[in-house]
C-alpha cells in the first residue's frame, strides 16, 4: 500500500488589505488626539476637539510631501548623495532624483516597531543598519506624548557601532491652516539669519533677515511671500525654547516649539502653492541644514555609545487666549 503524500502547506494571507502606512497607533488626552504610523514612525494626525492641528493624511493614503515624517540620520539634502567620512568616500542612493540629491535620511519609509503604548503616549523604535552609503548602526527611538498643552515629541539616537557616526535630525510636520488663503496666514519665525539656497535646495550662503522678505521675527501675513527657507540664529524665550507661530482664521494660532538641541528650522509653503493635499505650512525643527555631511555645519558626531536626544512640540493658542493677547485696534 503506497503512502499518501501530504498536501503541501500553503501560506495564508489576511483578506483585508493593509493600510499604506502600516499599523496606526492612536493616543488621546483631554481635547487632543494623535495618530502615529508604523511606516516611518511619523505623525499622521493631530487634532483638538476634532479640529486638525496638522495637515495630515487619511489612514488609506500614502504619506505625501513628507507629512509628519522623521528625517534621520540627516535632514534635508546631500548634494549628489556624496560625502566623505573617516577618510572614506560614500555614495548614497538619490531619493530626490530630479535635483540629484539624497534627501531627508534613511528612515522615512522604514518599518518602525512599537515599543510602548499608553493611553496618552506612544514610543516607536528602529534599528538603522549599515547599507550603501551609510556604515553606522544606530538605535532610534521617538516618543509622542499628549499633555495639557498639546503634543510633545522626544527623539533619540544612539550609536551602537564601533566608529564615530555623522548625525542630524529633522521632523516634517505641517501646521494646518484650513481654508484660509495662504496670503492671509500670519507667520512668525524667531530667527535672525536665513540660508540662501539654489534651485536644487542646496546652500549658497547665510544672510541676515534684516530688510528682507523673509524677516518674520515680528510676525506678519505672508502676502506674496513664499517660503522654502532654512533659518538659524534662532531667538529663544526665557525657557530656552524657540517658538514659530502659524496663525489662520480657520484654525487659530498654532505654535511649534523646540529645545536647545535645534539651532535650525525650515519653513515651507509649497504644498499650498501647488495644491498638494490638505493645506498647511511645514515648520521643520532641524539640528543642521542641508549639506551638513559635507560642510560640517552644525553636524553632530556620535561616538560609539553616544546618544543624542531632542524635544519639540506643537501647542495651540486657544481662541480666548488669542483674543486676550491681540493688541487693541
Amino acid at each position: 500500500m503506497s503512502a499518501v503524500s501530504p498536501e503541501p502547506v500553503r501560506p495564508s494571507f489576511a483578506a483585508a488589505s493593509a493600510a499604506p502606512t502600516g499599523q496606526q497607533w492612536t493616543i488621546g488626552r483631554g481635547p487632543f488626539e494623535a495618530t502615529v504610523v508604523e511606516v516611518g514612525g511619523g505623525l499622521r494626525t493631530l487634532t483638538m476637539d476634532g479640529l486638525p492641528l496638522v495637515a495630515g493624511y487619511g489612514p488609506d493614503e500614502t504619506c505625501q510631501s513628507g507629512r509628519g515624517q522623521q528625517l534621520m540620520p540627516w535632514p534635508n539634502r546631500i548634494r549628489d548623495g556624496r560625502y566623505t567620512w573617516g577618510g572614506k568616500r560614500q555614495q548614497l542612493p538619490l531619493t530626490e532624483v530630479p535635483k540629484g540629491n539624497a534627501s531627508h535620511g534613511l528612515v522615512r519609509w522604514a518599518i518602525w516597531e512599537l515599543i510602548e503604548l499608553e493611553p496618552d503616549s506612544v514610543t516607536v523604535g528602529y534599528r538603522l543598519y549599515p547599507q550603501p552609503g551609510w556604515d553606522h548602526p544606530l538605535d532610534l527611538r521617538t516618543t509622542y506624548v499628549l499633555d495639557d498643552t498639546g503634543l510633545v515629541v522626544t527623539a533619540a539616537a544612539r550609536n551602537v557601532g564601533t566608529s564615530p557616526a555623522p548625525f542630524g535630525y529633522g521632523a516634517h510636520p505641517y501646521l494646518a491652516i484650513g481654508d484660509t488663503p495662504l496670503a492671509e496666514v500670519r507667520v512668525t519665525v524667531p530667527a535672525s539669519t536665513w540660508l540662501r539656497t539654489d534651485d536644487r535646495g542646496l546652500p549658497t550662503g547665510r544672510e541676515s533677515v534684516e530688510d528682507s522678505a523673509v524677516d518674520l521675527r515680528r510676525g506678519r501675513a505672508l502676502g506674496d511671500t513664499t517660503l522654502d527657507t532654512p533659518f538659524t540664529d534662532v531667538l529663544r524665550d526665557d525657557d530656552g525654547m524657540w517658538r514659530c507661530e502659524v496663525a489662520s482664521e480657520s484654525v487659530g494660532r498654532l505654535v511649534l516649539w523646540a529645545d536647545a538641541t535645534f539651532p535650525w528650522l525650515q519653513v515651507f509653503t509649497g504644498v499650498v502653492e501647488k495644491g498638494l493635499g490638505e493645506p498647511g505650512i511645514a515648520v521643520e525643527p532641524m539640528t543642521c541644514p542641508a549639506e551638513a555631511f559635507n560642510s560640517g555645519d552644525s553636524l553632530i558626531t556620535l561616538g560609539p555609545g553616544d546618544e543624542w536626544t531632542g524635544t519639540w512640540g506643537i501647542s495651540p493658542v486657544s481662541r480666548a487666549a488669542a483674543s486676550a493677547l491681540r493688541p487693541p485696534g
